[in-house]
C-alpha cells in the first residue's frame, strides 16, 4: 500500500491527493505535522529515495526561514540535520509518496506517473 505524508492545509498537498484519488490509485494518508516521520524513518526514506537529504527539508516553509537553514545546512552534518528533520514535521517538504520501490518528496506529476505504474 502507498503511504503520503501530507499536510492538510497544503495546496500541494491537496493537489496530489485529489491527483492520487483521480487515477484511483489507494494510499494511506499521514498528517506530517501530527504524525512527523522519526529519524529512523527519515533515515530509511532518504536511502530509499536516493536523493540528497537537502531535498527532505521544506524551504518554502515558515519555520524553515525563520530558523534561517538556508544559513545553517552546509555546516550540519546528515545526523543533526535527520534531528532536525525529525523534531518537526513543518520542516520536512512534502508530500512524500512512499511506494515499494521508491521515495519522492514533492509533487511532480511525471515523477508520480512513474513511481504508481501509470502508463499513457
Amino acid at each position: 500500500m502507498n503511504k503520503v505524508y501530507c499536510y492538510s492545509r497544503c495546496t500541494t498537498c491537496k493537489k496530489a491527493l485529489k491527483w492520487l484519488d483521480d487515477n484511483k490509485i489507494s494510499y494511506d494518508e499521514i498528517d506530517i505535522k501530527e504524525k512527523n516521520p522519526d529519524e529512523k524513518t527519515l533515515r530509511k526514506l532518504h536511502k530509499k529515495s536516493g536523493l540528497p537529504l537537502r531535498k527532505f527539508f521544506n524551504t518554502s516553509g515558515k519555520l524553515y526561514k525563520e530558523m534561517e537553514l538556508s544559513k545553517k545546512l552546509n555546516d550540519m552534518s546528515e545526523d543533526e540535520m535527520f534531528k532536525l528533520l525529525a523534531s518537526d514535521g513543518m520542516l520536512v517538504k512534502r508530500p512524500i509518496l512512499i511506494t515499494e520501490e521508491k521515495v519522492l518528496t514533492g509533487f511532480k506529476e511525471e515523477d508520480w506517473k512513474e513511481a504508481c505504474g501509470i502508463k499513457e
